[in-house]
């Protein structure tokens, strides 16, 4: 944590961050506060609000998950025009090349620690924590046999079914409520090795609904079939659900963005974690011209050679195959 803010720093002295803004305190929750609050009274004070059952009561069993992908519904891969998403016939573009180097770091991790279901979060909204989340997992995916779920746990302010343009539901909170089975939620999307999960129907109490038991045998048995399990969820300093969901994760992934989130904001993120499975941050908004010029001028240089190379093999053919003079 030392060198992250001691970087920080240097970018708000620098004129890259923003000064900390001053922001109203929100009180801190280890994992047994955050399981008790979500648990004390099961029954929403909203009028209409669902009851939902108490979390002590057993979860309903999961078949296994093999024959539950036998089952899922396959839908196109047809991304929304401006969600900057992953493009697998383009591999050159430079944003490409940087989410393939956070999934080499995270597959160096997995070989050290059995590492599956991450969360990928940030301390306020607008900070690239979705932007993050779906390229992270088209990037793994991206990989032969690397079977990978994405699940939209931001039940809030859920995107991820607009990103593919595909439906709100059946999703997570409806097999979570019990009105959904597992294969009816989760969605292949064709011609990759992407899952994905949808936030499903809109509910009114999300940590109460979190802290029910198929949550936790969700996450146990999901990584019996899939490399990796990312979890697209709401900022931190924003929702209690983040913090509850990296207590029952692997890891947790914090995305800021450069010019917006302040050193404030890192700090008291990082507190409400408690600095347990923070794998690492995430930085988002680099200019263009900084973070690509060398990048481009090295690729560029690369195809040339390669050009070149080409165009000399292709002349030798060509001299050899010419009939030789008398």
């Amino acid at each position: 944590m030392s060198k992250v803010h001691e970087a920080l720093r240097r970018a708000e002295l620098a004129g890259t961050l923003q000064p900390p803004a001053v922001v109203p305190a929100v009180p801190r929750q280890g994992s047994r506060g955050l399981a008790d609050a979500g648990m004390a009274g099961m029954v929403p004070a909203a009028p209409g609000n669902p009851v939902y059952r108490n979390p002590g009561v057993a979860a309903r069993a999961i078949p296994s998950m093999r024959d539950v992908l036998a089952r899922v519904q396959e839908v196109p891969f047809r991304p929304l025009a401006d969600a900057h998403l992953l493009d697998a016939t383009r591999p050159s573009e430079a944003p490409a090349e940087e989410f393939r180097s956070l999934r080499t770091r995270l597959n160096y991790l997995q070989s050290l620690s059995p590492i599956h279901n991450i969360v990928i979060t940030s301390p306020s909204p607008a900070e690239g924590k979705s932007f993050t989340a779906v390229n992270l997992a088209l990037a793994e995916a991206q990989l032969s046999g690397n079977l990978t779920l994405l699940a939209d746990f931001d039940f809030r302010r859920p995107i991820v079914h607009s990103m593919f343009q595909v439906d709100r539901g059946p999703g997570i909170t409806d097999y979570l409520m019990g009105k959904a089975e597992l294969h009816e939620v989760i969605k292949k999307v064709a011609g990759t090795n992407l899952y994905i999960m949808p936030a499903g129907e809109a509910v009114l109490n999300p940590l109460e609904l979190l802290n029910l038991e198929e949550v936790k045998v969700l996450f146990d048995c999901l990584p019996t079939v899939f490399n990796w399990v990312v979890l697209d969820t709401p900022p931190l300093l924003f929702a209690a659900d983040a913090n509850l969901l990296s207590t029952l994760c692997h890891g947790t992934v914090l995305v800021v963005r450069i010019g917006t989130t302040t050193i404030d904001s890192v700090t008291r993120a990082m507190q409400s974690l408690c600095e347990n499975n923070v794998l690492g941050i995430a930085v988002n908004g680099a200019r263009r011209g900084e973070l690509y010029s060398k990048y481009t001028y090295y690729h560029s240089y690369y195809y040339a050679a390669e050009n070149a190379k080409a165009e000399e093999l292709q002349a030798e053919a060509a001299a050899g195959s010419a009939p030789k003079p008398e």
